[in-house]
Order: C-alpha cells, then structure tokens, then sequence
C-alpha cells in the first residue's frame, strides 16, 4: 500500500511539475504569434507591365449619381494604364474574374464597391505625387489605400 501511495504521489507531482513548466516557459518559446509563421497572404490579379494594346475606356463618370464614385470614375480615366497594373483587394479576380484594377472601373463594379474606389483615388493620387506603377502597386499590397477617406471626395474635383 505504500508502495502504492509512493507512485501516486510521484505521478502527481510529475504532472504539477509539468504544468507549471508549461505556464513558466516565456511565450516565444510557447509558439505564439512572434514567432509563428503566418499563412501568406494572397495578392489578387495584376498585369506586372504595361499594356501592349489599346486599354479598355472606363464608364462616363455622369451616369453616376453619387459623387465619390465620379470622382474615382474620372481620375481612374486619367490613369488607365496605371490602374492596368494594379490589384483589387475586393479579389473581384477571383469573384468576377477581372485581371486588374482597371477593370473594375471599365465596368460598374466600382461604383459599388469602397475598396475598388478606395485604391483607384489612391493610385490617383500617387500617381501625381509621381510614384511609379510598381511603386503604387506595394503600397496597395502594403494597405496604404486604406488611408483613403472616401467623405473627402464627396465634392467635384477638378481634375485638369
């Protein structure tokens, strides 16, 4: 019997002794989010260069009704062949099968979706301050476009 008790209270105190290992052990050393890898993130349809033939004209920014939208409908025709070098985080590529930016715009999908007219201002944007297609492109995939506050654009802008 006391042979008995002896394991038991071994068994115990084993399994005290691990648990309070398993809650001392810092948490990196635990695999928490510092040092676990994270799923890569999908980056949707893109063109890594310009055109090669004449682009798609994007939709008369009159037929819409709300301002924001003809703002981002007009600066997204003034910049074609940038927006052609973009990706479209609503992945409408994968839903709409659109292979870029630019054909959101080309169609009436922007004009209901926030983030289609979130990047397409954003690119505008960069585009004068004098960024690059591919420069534009990493801030898109960086976030960035979600700095765009969309009220801001609720007045014609003149876009000369």
């Amino acid at each position: 019997m006391a042979r008995k008790s002896n394991v038991l209270g071994a068994i115990v105190i084993f399994i005290f002794a691990a648990t309070a290992l398993a809650v001392a052990l810092p948490a990196s050393q635990q695999g928490t989010a510092g040092n676990v890898t994270q799923p890569a993130r999908i980056i949707p349809a893109f063109h890594s260069k310009p055109a090669t033939t004449p682009l798609a004209a994007t939709l008369d920014p009159k037929q819409f009704n709300d301002v924001a939208t003809q703002n981002a409908y007009a600066m997204a025709a003034k910049i074609k062949t940038v927006l052609y070098q973009q990706p479209c985080f609503c992945y409408c590529d994968a839903n709409d099968g659109h292979h870029s930016l630019l054909d959101c715009f080309v169609t009436d999908h922007a004009a209901s979706c926030n983030i289609c007219r979130s990047e397409g201002i954003f690119a505008y944007e960069q585009t004068r301050k004098g960024q690059t297609p591919a420069q534009i492109r990493k801030e898109i995939i960086n976030d960035e476009w979600k700095k765009i506050d969309l009220t801001q654009y609720g007045t014609l802008k003149d876009l000369r």
